[in-house]
């Protein structure tokens, strides 16, 4: 199967493409839906994504543009892959380093086989529950707008799949990972409750995802590299179409 992106001459943007974007840093989802729909704005295009990143996250989105974005349910439900890394030994409100350590634990006397064998118990069908800053809606409002006014938060439980899950690095209190899972996983909230496993503590400090379905991040636009890309069509109206 091609790369959607290897075709870029080809793109026919209201027929329904699919863009494989790097989600940068400190970018929403909906930063990055925003950014292309705004190059594409002489078309009047609708735009989304499947699937969304947490700000703090990088890696791969997939954007449909055009009569393609009434597929987006389609791609979500696809199996994803992160990788990351987690710090044992604290604990932060949102899971991750958006908010400020809250508890510190001691991961001295935590052994590498330790660790390596906690994956286990969070590999196949478990529960968990949503980081209280998550954009989950409860009655209309994302969780995060309500933790953010310091309001108590309803947490549901759900349940997920995780296909596989490995440790591929221990320099504590660093501890490199990889997750193969189903829609709908908090990594955040996995590597929480990792922690609480060990009898420790343990936010998520970085993430990627790597895959989604079939599409890799191999195959992403930079966000930057996309646009130009788009704004050099506009220049030969055959293409943009």
């Amino acid at each position: 199967m091609d790369s959607p992106n290897s075709k870029f001459r080809d793109f026919n943007f209201t027929q329904g493409e699919l863009l494989l974007v790097n989600k940068p840093y400190n970018w929403t989802s909906f930063d990055v839906v925003g950014k292309i729909r705004n190059t594409l704005k002489p078309l009047k295009l609708k735009v989304g994504h499947a699937g969304t990143l947490d700000p703090l996250a990088t890696g791969l989105l997939i954007i449909c543009t055009g009569k393609l974005t009434k597929q987006i349910d389609t791609f979500q439900a696809e199996e994803k892959e992160y990788t990351g890394t987690m710090i044992l030994g604290a604990t932060t409100p949102s899971y991750d380093m958006e908010t400020d350590v809250d508890e510190t634990f001691d991961p001295g006397s935590l052994t590498e086989a330790q660790i390596r064998a906690n994956c286990a118990q969070f590999t196949g069908d478990i529960q968990q529950y949503p980081p209280a800053h998550s954009a989950v809606k409860i009655n209309g409002e994302r969780l995060y707008e309500k933790a953010r006014r310091g309001e108590d938060v309803e947490l549901r439980l759900r349940f997920v799949t995780i296909s596989e899950f490995e440790i591929t690095r221990i320099e504590l209190p660093e501890v490199d990972f990889r997750v193969v899972c189903s829609k709908g996983t908090y990594i955040r909230s996995l590597v929480n409750d990792f922690g609480k496993a060990l009898n420790n503590g343990a936010y998520l400090s970085n993430l990627c995802r790597t895959r989604s379905g079939s599409f890799r991040i191999e195959d992403a636009f930079e966000v930057v590299e996309l646009v130009e890309h788009i704004r050099e069509l506009k220049t030969q109206p055959e293409l943009l179409k």
